[in-house]
């Protein structure tokens, strides 16, 4: 009979680890899209307004400057969101990366350890056969 792999329990939770490596990784990966979005449209945005921006004095003219600034500021603060949430994203990488190296050690000794078994179940059921055969010669020959 087949015994069971000894490290089953730790397969299990380094499975589990993938998993959640996997979604934080995914999640980190939304992130960066979002801010990726977000700093598409704020640049539609700020190209939109100077295309369609009418000046008919003074004050529309520092308005609009102090919205561009204000743009710009904006613009700075989600590349430097971006610049992090690429960061977060890299590291959730490197965190799956780890987890899911860790489970293929164990998923290969786990299949070393079937294969094995394998062998033994074999070599213990033509053990068997052999006796069988050994004790039919000498009981009486072949029928």
């Amino acid at each position: 009979m087949a015994r069971r792999f000894p490290l089953a329990g730790l397969l299990r939770l380094r499975h589990a680890e993938q998993d959640r490596a996997a979604a934080a990784l995914a999640a980190a990966n939304d992130r960066v899209r979002d801010a990726a979005d977000a700093r598409i449209a704020a640049r539609r945005n700020l190209a939109d307004r100077e295309e369609t921006s009418a000046v008919t004095d003074a004050a529309t003219l520092s308005a609009l400057a102090a919205a561009r600034a204000s743009t710009r500021g904006m613009l700075e603060e989600l590349d430097a969101v971006a610049r992090s949430r690429r960061t977060e994203a890299d590291e959730a990488q490197t965190t799956f990366n780890t987890a899911r190296r860790a489970a293929l050690g164990l998923e290969k000794l786990e299949a070393h350890h079937d294969r094995e078994q394998a062998a033994e179940d074999l070599r213990t059921e033509q053990n068997a056969l052999d006796e069988i055969a050994a004790r039919r010669r000498t009981e009486g020959g072949a029928r």
